[in-house]
C-alpha cells in the first residue's frame, strides 16, 4: 500500500500537502477569469461557424472541457479552496453556477457529505454514482437486477446521467429544502436570463448549440465522477472498520491521461490528493502530486485501465475489489487474478 510505505498513520502525509494548501488571488483569477474567456470564446467560434462541421465540432469539445473546468472550480470554491476568502469563494461560487447548472449552496452540501462518507458502505447515497455489493445482487431480485444493470450500463449511466444530473436533478435536488429552496428558485431565474440573453445575440441555433456541447462536457464530467471512485482495487468498508485516511487515499483514483488532460480539467484526475487534503487548490494539486517520492507515488490509472473500469460493476467484500457482473447461471466466469497478480 503506497500510502503506508512511508508515511505511517498518515500524519506525516496530511503535513506534507499541507504546505500546498496556501491559496492565490492571482492564480485563483487567472484560472476563473481564463476559463471563462475560453468559454465564451470557444461557444463565439461554434456559432459563428456553425455551417462549417470540423470547426463547430473543434470549438464544440473546447467548450465543453471548458464548461467541465468551470464545474471543476465550483466545485473547489465549495471548499473554499480556490480564493484566499470564504466570501470571494461563495461569490464566485454563485457566478459560476448559472454556467455549470449546479445551486452553488446544494452543490456545496452534497459533495461535503460526499466526502464525509467516501468509501462508506453504510453511507453509498452520498456518492454521485451507488455501487451495489455482490452479495446484495446475489439476493436482488430480477427487477432490481435489471434496474442496476441499466443504471451501470455507460451508454445509459454516461449520457442519461449527464442530462438528470445538470438539466433535472440540481433543479429539485434531494435536499433543496433543507439547504434552501430561495438559493435553488434564485438560480434557476439566473440561468432563464443568461438563456434569454444568449437567445437575443444568438438566436435559437446559438442556445441548441450551448445545449448540445453542454451536453457533451456533462457526458465528460459524468465519466470523470465514475473513475474517480469506481474502479478495481478502490476501497470500501464499513464502520469500525473504515479507515477515513484510506478511503480518501485508496478510494480514490489518480487518472494518468497526460499533463493536457490534467490541465483541460483542472488537476481534478488527481482526485487522491484532493480527496486526502480538500483544503489544496486545483492550481497546486498537480504539484503537490508531482512532490512526492517516487517510492510512495499513488498508482495511475492510464486510460485503456479506465475504460475497462467501466465494466466493474459489485464491490465484492471477501475479495476487497470491483468485480464485474457473474457470469450467467451456467456459463463459467474466469476467475480475476489476485490483486498484484497479472492476469
Amino acid at each position: 500500500m503506497w500510502w503506508a510505505a512511508r508515511w505511517g498513520d498518515g500524519m506525516d502525509l496530511r503535513a506534507h500537502t499541507h504546505q500546498f494548501c496556501q491559496k492565490d488571488n492571482g492564480l485563483a483569477s487567472l484560472s476563473f477569469f481564463g476559463t471563462f474567456l475560453l468559454y465564451v470564446a470557444a461557444l463565439t467560434v461554434a456559432i459563428a461557424f456553425a455551417d462549417q462541421l470540423v470547426v463547430l465540432l473543434c470549438a464544440g469539445v473546447v467548450f465543453a472541457f471548458a464548461a467541465v473546468r468551470l464545474y471543476v472550480l465550483q466545485h473547489d470554491t465549495g471548499h473554499a479552496s480556490l480564493f484566499e476568502t470564504r466570501r470571494q469563494n461563495d461569490i464566485a461560487g454563485h457566478v459560476l453556477s448559472v454556467f455549470t447548472f449546479a445551486p452553488f449552496e446544494v452543490m456545496k452540501q452534497n459533495h461535503n457529505a460526499h466526502h464525509a462518507h467516501v468509501g462508506n458502505l453504510d453511507h453509498r447515497e452520498s456518492g454521485e454514482i451507488y455501487t451495489m455489493t455482490l452479495r446484495e445482487w446475489q439476493v436482488a431480485g430480477w427487477t432490481r437486477r435489471l434496474g442496476y444493470r441499466l443504471y451501470r450500463n455507460p451508454f445509459v449511466l454516461v449520457p442519461l446521467g449527464a442530462a438528470f444530473t445538470y438539466f433535472i436533478r440540481y433543479r429539485w435536488p434531494k435536499n433543496t429544502l433543507k439547504y434552501g429552496a430561495r438559493g435553488v428558485i434564485l438560480h434557476n431565474l439566473a440561468i432563464a436570463v443568461f438563456l434569454a440573453g444568449l437567445f437575443w445575440l444568438a438566436g435559437l441555433r446559438g442556445v441548441l448549440i450551448w445545449l448540445a456541447f453542454s451536453f457533451v462536457g456533462g457526458m465528460i464530467g459524468v465519466f470523470l465522477v465514475y473513475l474517480q471512485h469506481n474502479f478495481e482495487d478502490t476501497y470500501w468498508d464499513r464502520r469500525p472498520d473504515l479507515n477515513p485516511q484510506v478511503a480518501a487515499l485508496r478510494g480514490s483514483s489518480c487518472l494518468d491521461f497526460g499533463w493536457f488532460f490534467d490541465f483541460a480539467v483542472a488537476n481534478i484526475t488527481l482526485h487522491d490528493i484532493h480527496h486526502y487534503n480538500a483544503r489544496i487548490p486545483s492550481y497546486r494539486l498537480r504539484r503537490c502530486h508531482h512532490s512526492l517520492p517516487p517510492d510512495v507515488a499513488p498508482r495511475r490509472i492510464g486510460f485503456v485501465e479506465a475504460i475497462r473500469a467501466l465494466g466493474l460493476k459489485l464491490w465484492d467484500e471477501e475479495q476487497q475489489r470491483l468485480v464485474p457482473f457473474p457470469a450467467p447461471a451456467g456459463r463459467k466466469m474466469a476467475a480475476l487474478p489476485e490483486r498484484g497478480q497479472k492476469a
